[in-house]
């Protein structure tokens, strides 16, 4: 198969399993490293036209990573374009094995461990009230219904933010330094959080740095994700 990816985290999903299948792939899909795939843009400015010329079997994207005109412009070039949705840990494993199984794809060892290493974790402590900035200038946040909030509800984290009406609503610093959080956790992407850039933001408050790969990304990384956390966390 000659497949194209929208999204870093299915591109290393399938290039581990499957190296040489990918064709195509966005500018932001920098794992694993050595990808020779033709780039064809970012995820939110896909070059459509060159997508269509690689003449892929199948075109993979994600209703958050990707726009809806850029998947309809895509099917209207007669391509087969499976949109994946992920806002749970299940919704993630689901999902990768849809798209591996469209791939025409076993399914490969990492996913197994990664379910087994997600299921092996102890039971969460107490639950800490806490903000994930996902950038800054202005600030954001996780809100309602994402796949990092999941993961840190699984690890003992209660983002304070999970029952705003928006995903990833813009707050004022000032509101989320009176939010009534314990604790900032502050991952390197998509905004690059650093010991020196955003804990000096939250006085008072103690900050966890986080890999932004092990929070956001589904593909192998999870199965190294849930000990990497849990262990930040602590």
């Amino acid at each position: 198969m000659r497949v194209v990816s929208l999204v870093p985290s299915l591109t290393e999903a399938v290039a581990v399993t499957a190296p040489g299948l990918l064709v195509g792939v966005t500018d932001w899909c920098t794992r694993p490293a050595g990808l020779t795939a033709a780039r064809i843009g970012g995820t939110k400015n896909p070059d459509t036209a060159a997508v269509a010329a690689l003449r892929p079997d199948l075109v993979v994207a994600n209703e958050e990573e990707n726009r809806e005109a850029d998947v309809a412009a895509l099917r209207e070039a007669g391509l087969n374009v499976l949109v994946t949705e992920v806002r749970t840990l299940g919704q993630a494993f689901a999902e990768m094995e849809r798209v591996l199984t469209a791939c025409g794809l076993p399914r490969p060892d990492w996913l197994e461990e990664s379910r087994t290493a997600w299921a092996a974790l102890p039971p969460p402590p107490a639950p800490r009230p806490a903000i994930v900035p996902v950038w800054r200038r202005p600030w954001m946040v996780l809100g309602r219904d994402t796949f990092a909030g999941d993961l840190l509800a699984r690890l003992g984290v209660r983002n304070v933010y999970a029952g705003h009406q928006d995903r990833y609503p813009r707050v004022p610093l000032a509101e989320l330094n009176v939010s009534g959080a314990e604790l900032v956790v502050l991952p390197d992407e998509p905004y690059r959080f650093t010991a020196a850039d955003g804990p000096e933001a939250f006085p008072g408050l103690p900050a966890v740095l986080v890999d932004g790969r092990h929070l956001t990304w589904y593909g192998p990384s999870l199965a190294e994700a849930a000990g990497a956390l849990r262990a930040a966390l602590r």
